[in-house]
């Protein structure tokens, strides 16, 4: 079932006890967040936030957060590689070659960006990617363009991060388009 690892990554969140959670989003509150923001929650990550919405404040607050810091949270794995085009000096090997002058660079790696899987925030920069009808992607640390796998899918990211003891990862982690070029 595609909604197992938000459902499974749900109770153990809640069975740690570390976590504030509020009652889950409503149908009507996924479309809101999903229109202004421009993206589709993955299957596993709708299930997640069905069952309960973590609250802090490192993470995101799909009910009453702002639109400009939700959107903020949603740019910074761009603005990250663009970061890294312009001052490490980044470029990925699928993008052809590097224009000299670094307002052309930057042009060309924002259009590339734009390709991207879309990756959306589950706790501070931990992200899964978006798209609906979608499930079973690794949750990524992304800074800049370093980029690490947490977790085979959402359950074992939150086994992983939240239940001391507890690493679920498997050396068979599961691949995003893009972001998984860059993982160390």
């Amino acid at each position: 079932m595609s909604d197992m690892p938000g459902t499974a990554a749900a109770a153990r969140l809640a069975a740690c006890g570390a976590v504030q959670i509020e009652p889950g989003l409503s149908a009507e509150e996924f479309a809101r967040v999903e229109e202004m923001l421009g993206f589709e929650f993955a299957d596993d990550h709708r299930a997640f936030l069905v069952a309960g919405l973590p609250v802090g404040n490192l993470w995101p607050n799909w009910r009453s957060e702002g639109r400009k810091s939700l959107q903020k949270r949603m740019q910074l794995p761009i603005d990250g590689v663009l970061f890294a085009v312009e001052w490490n000096e980044f470029w990925a090997p699928g993008w052809g070659q590097r224009p000299a002058r670094i307002k052309d660079a930057l042009r060309t790696a924002n259009y590339q960006m734009a390709r991207v899987p879309r990756l959306v925030p589950v706790y501070s920069h931990r992200y899964l990617p978006a798209g609906r009808g979608s499930f079973g992607h690794p949750v990524l640390s992304v800074v800049r363009t370093d980029v690490v796998a947490l977790g085979r899918d959402l359950a074992d990211y939150i086994a992983n991060e939240f239940s001391p003891g507890v690493h679920c990862l498997e050396t068979s982690t599961p691949r995003v388009d893009f972001w998984s070029e860059l993982m160390t």
